[in-house]
Parts: C-alpha cells; sequence; structure tokens
C-alpha cells in the first residue's frame, strides 16, 4: 500500500535456522535491552532433542511474537489496549492494559506475558524504539552467527527480502490464517510443532 505515493514500510523478521547455535544471546538481549522480569520472557529458544545416544542431534527454534498482519490479539482487547501500527509491528498500551488476559488466551505462539511485578500484560515488538532510532532490536544486534534479519518487507534492496524470494520459509502455524510476519528457514519440523521440546530462556 502506498500513502503520497511512497511505499510503507512492512516490517518483518527471518530467522536462518541453518546458521542458529542455540546461545541464546537473544533471550538475554531481550532481557537486558527491554528490562524483562525473571520468570517471563519475551524471547526464547525452544529445543527439540531427537535420536538415541550416542546419535542425538539438537535443533533450535528462537521464539518471540511474530508481529501478525491479523493479529487476533487486537480484536479481542476489550479495552484497545493493542493495536497494529501502519509498519506491521503490534505494540501495547500499557497506560491502557487492565491485564485481563484476553489477548494472553487469543494469542496462538503463547508470546505474552503478564509482568509479575505490575499487572500488565507485555510482549516482544521488534524494540521499536530502536527500529525508529535506524537501530536494529537487541536480538538482532548481538546474534553472534547473523541468524536473525530484521527489515522492511516493502524495500527490495534490504537483505531480509532478498533471502525470502530466494530461499523456501515456514511459518508457526499458518493454518490459524495470522499471516504471522516472522519467518523461518530450515525449521525442523519437529520444533515447529507447538506441543514438542521444551522452552528455555534465561
Amino acid at each position: 500500500m502506498k500513502k503520497n505515493g511512497i511505499k510503507k514500510k512492512r516490517y518483518a523478521m527471518a530467522i536462518d535456522l541453518r546458521r542458529c547455535i542455540g546461545c541464546h544471546s537473544c533471550s538475554v538481549a531481550c532481557k537486558a535491552e527491554n528490562r524483562v522480569p525473571l520468570g517471563v520472557f519475551r524471547s526464547w529458544v525452544k529445543i527439540i532433542e531427537k535420536g538415541k545416544f550416542p546419535n542425538i542431534s539438537r535443533h533450535f527454534l528462537p521464539s518471540l511474537c511474530n508481529q501478525c498482519d491479523r493479529p487476533p490479539c487486537v480484536i479481542n482487547c476489550p479495552v484497545q489496549a493493542t493495536w497494529k501500527m501502519e509498519d506491521g509491528i503490534v505494540i501495547i498500551d500499557e497506560h491502557r492494559c487492565v491485564g485481563c488476559k484476553y489477548c494472553l488466551a487469543s494469542c496462538p505462539y503463547n508470546a505474552r506475558h503478564i509482568n509479575p511485578l505490575i499487572p500488565i500484560v507485555q510482549k516482544c515488538y521488534f524494540c521499536y524504539h530502536r527500529v525508529y532510532a535506524g537501530l536494529d532490536p537487541a536480538c538482532v544486534e548481538v546474534c553472534p552467527s547473523k541468524a536473525r534479519i530484521f527489515g522492511d518487507l516493502n524495500n527490495p534492496e534490504e537483505e531480509i527480502t532478498k533471502l525470502l524470494s530466494k530461499q523456501p520459509f515456514q511459518l508457526l502455524k499458518p493454518e490459524m490464517g495470522t499471516y504471522p510476519q516472522v519467518f523461518y528457514i530450515a525449521a525442523d519440523a519437529d520444533a515447529m510443532d507447538p506441543f514438542a521440546g521444551r522452552k528455555e530462556w534465561m
């Protein structure tokens, strides 16, 4: 969509599992950047172990809010505390949130949490305070293997656009019709199963 002849930005993230080493740098950076309390998480790494000793393999699935193009959390918030901005980032107005948990129940990705210190809902929002300052989200910046790629899908010159145009990708729960804006490359099929594996976070 264009506004005044200029194409709007459409932010998204690609996670290349061919590069992910499961180091949890993303989870740690998210905690530090956003002051996420202990016991809850905005970004975590799901781990799947397959096979039998000594032939065991580990597979990782870094997870976060999928910034859905059709977010059910927005539709179901009774106080309109959560909404999707023009650039696609789904945010929460923490001054309006009443902690009713309707959005938690609506999210098919289990990407929201109640802050244990204050009774409001919080989640990943692509570190929009950094993005609007011209920086990458904290998890993208610290990834040592460059497994996370962030950018504007409406810009054909950005790395994420070029990557997704060349590589097949997977989405979490596409059958939900939420149109998630986090794209996975070479993800293990079992790791994509919401009922398999375990979550790990700092």
